[in-house]
């Protein structure tokens, strides 16, 4: 029976060297709502015709994301590689709000929160759109899944 989600998600911690409190609370905020809730489904049939339930751990290397798909049991079943060129812009768009915000929120009326917190989420929503573009016809995510996996390859940006 397909159950098509992933029940474990990890980073690879070798390649982030530093993170903010505001950063770390954002990647478990990210963790938690993705194993809460998410569709991931792989395209490639397997021959006993297993879909899921997923175990996934992402890094990235020379510039490529490695998405590694592992089985409920832990047994590897692929290893998708991605290409980041076309995330830089959005990555570098989105770490520079992402400061705006938390700045603003220490220091800034609720006018002005609510205004970076909408450029956030639009490009948020806009990186999300363009993962699920570059996953097409290797991984079926939803629009929420994507938006939780774009906040962790940011994460695994992270270098000081």
């Amino acid at each position: 029976m397909a159950d098509p989600r992933i029940i474990d998600i990890e980073l690879d911690e070798r390649t982030i060297l530093w993170r903010s409190a505001d950063i770390e609370q954002e990647r478990r905020i990210a963790i938690f709502d993705l194993i809460e809730g998410n569709h991931f489904a792989p395209q490639r049939e397997q021959p006993d015709g297993y879909a899921g339930p997923y175990r996934v751990r992402l890094s990235v290397e020379e510039g490529r994301l490695a998405i590694e798909i592992r089985r409920e049991d832990g047994t590897p079943l692929e290893v998708l590689v991605l290409g980041l060129g076309r995330f830089r812009r959005p990555i570098r768009d989105y770490f520079a709000i992402c400061d705006s915000y938390f700045q603003a929120i220490r220091q800034s009326t609720p006018q002005q929160i609510e205004t970076v917190d909408m450029a956030r989420r639009g490009i948020h929503n806009d990186a999300a759109t363009l993962l699920m573009e570059r996953l097409d016809g290797k991984i079926e995510i939803d629009f929420d899944t994507a938006r939780r996996l774009f906040t962790l390859i940011c994460v695994l940006h992270i270098k000081a």
